[in-house]
């Protein structure tokens, strides 16, 4: 394995649903944010469209809330090759119909340093995952509710 190869974070992906397909943009400066603080970085952004139909379109990045006021330029051209159209119809899956999509595919930054380390002294990652944020809460409810 090559340096350059090592040197590389944990790879994450989200799909964030848009149902009734209002995107506020709220999120955008904040992820935008993650990026310029050189936390992530953006490998692919998709947004897609689940038709009433069940058929499901690709969006281009622009004014998507077509308030004027978003601008996604920034992240025109996010695309690695790492999504592709098997991925994106899975994801569509898990969409209403009638809703819209971000998919989004991101490097972890802030752990090349820590992943490089436990490489190069030989660790391997042999799993990972990531824990549903309504499965935090209700064990943390669970928890505090216990004698």
């Amino acid at each position: 394995m090559s340096d350059e190869t090592q040197e590389v974070g944990p790879i994450d992906y989200l799909v964030v649903e848009f149902p009734g397909n209002r995107m506020t943009g709220k999120g955008f400066p904040l992820l935008v944010d993650l990026v310029d603080r050189g936390l992530i970085r953006i490998l692919d952004l998709m947004f897609v469209k689940k038709e009433a139909d069940g058929s499901v379109i690709g969006m281009e990045i622009a004014d998507l809330t077509g308030d004027g006021e978003l601008d996604l330029a920034v992240f025109e051209g996010a695309s690695s090759g790492l999504l592709g159209q098997d991925d994106i119809e899975e994801a569509a899956t898990a969409l209403e119909p009638g809703s819209s999509a971000g998919i989004l595919v991101y490097e972890n930054l802030w752990a090349v340093p820590f992943a490089t380390a436990l490489r190069r002294g030989g660790a391997r990652m042999v799993a990972s995952g990531r824990i549903p944020v309504p499965a935090v809460l209700d064990a943390l409810d669970a928890a505090e509710a216990a004698p």
